[in-house]
C-alpha cells in the first residue's frame, strides 16, 4: 500500500504537556487584570464564570462531540460584566482582550510543555517523503503557539484544530478536512495518536490506518479502538510506516 500522508494528534502525541485549569493562581491573576479594565470580580467568581459559560456552550451545541470556543468564553465574560469604563477602552482593545485572556489563562495554568524525545529528528526525516498534517482537539488560541514554542509547527500543513470547528474527534469531519487539504485518500494516510477513542476509533472510521502512541506502556482497550500498530518511541516510527507500506 502506498503511504502518502501522516496525520498526528498533538497533546500527548507530539507534545508532552501538563496543565491545571483549576489552579487558583490563574483566576487570581485574571481577576486582577480585569480590575484594570473596570471589572470587579473575585478569583472564584472568574473561575465559576469560565466553567459556567463553557458549560452553556456545550449545552447549546447540537453536535454529538461538541467543542467549546475559549475566546468566545472570555468574550462573553466581558460582555456580561463590562462597565462604562470597560466600554470606554476602545474597540481595538476590546476586540483583542478575549484572546489575550485565553492566552493568559493557558500560560499560567501550564506546568509542562516539551516535545516528546526524537520528534524533531523523526519529523524532519519523514517530511522529505510524506505530507504531514495535524488533527487536534484543542483551541487555536494556544494550540498553535504551543506547537511553535516546541519548534514543531513548520512540519505540518494543514493544522486542523477542533476549536475552530465546534466539534471534536472522533467526529469524521475533522479527519476528512485534513485529508481534503492534503488531497489524499484515507487508505493512503496513517493517523498517529495517543487516545484510543478520539484518535484511533475516529481515524479507523474514515478508513485510515492507525498508530497508537503509547510511551508509558499498554493499558489495554476495547476491540473497536484496537490500533493497527503500537508505537512506544518515535525512533520506531519509520519502521511502523514500512510495516504498512509492505502490507
Amino acid at each position: 500500500m502506498e503511504i502518502r500522508a501522516l496525520l498526528f494528534d498533538v497533546n500527548g502525541t507530539l507534545i508532552d504537556i501538563e496543565t491545571d485549569e483549576w489552579m487558583e493562581e490563574t483566576y487570581r491573576t485574571v481577576a486582577h487584570f480585569l480590575t484594570y479594565q473596570g471589572i470587579a470580580l473575585h478569583r472564584g467568581e472568574v473561575r465559576d464564570l469560565y466553567f459556567q459559560i463553557m458549560k452553556e456552550q456545550f449545552a447549546a451545541s447540537k453536535e454529538i462531540y461538541p467543542e467549546f470556543d475559549v475566546v468566545a468564553v472570555w468574550r462573553e465574560v466581558l460582555r456580561r460584566y463590562a462597565t462604562e469604563y470597560t466600554r470606554s477602552l476602545g474597540a481595538a482593545k476590546l476586540l483583542q482582550m478575549p484572546l489575550f485572556l485565553a492566552e493568559l489563562q493557558r500560560g499560567i495554568s501550564r506546568k509542562r510543555l516539551v516535545a516528546f524525545p526524537q520528534t524533531h529528528e523523526i519529523l524532519a526525516q519523514l517530511k522529505t517523503r510524506y505530507r504531514l498534517a495535524v488533527v487536534s482537539d484543542a483551541q487555536s488560541a494556544y494550540g498553535l503557539p504551543e506547537l511553535r514554542a516546541v519548534g514543531l509547527a513548520d512540519y505540518f500543513a494543514p493544522i486542523i484544530i477542533s476549536g475552530d470547528y465546534g466539534y471534536r474527534k472522533p467526529d469524521a469531519r475533522l479527519f476528512h478536512a485534513a485529508l481534503t487539504e492534503l488531497q489524499v485518500c484515507p487508505e493512503e494516510a496513517i493517523f498517529v495518536g495517543n487516545d484510543r477513542f478520539r484518535d484511533i476509533l475516529g481515524a479507523r472510521q474514515v478508513g485510515m490506518k492507525t498508530i497508537w502512541f503509547c510511551p508509558h506502556g499498554n493499558p489495554g482497550g476495547s476491540p473497536e479502538t484496537e490500533p493497527d500498530y503500537i508505537l512506544y518511541q518515535y525512533a520506531d516510527l519509520p519502521r511502523a510506516i514500512e510495516f504498512f507500506a509492505a502490507g
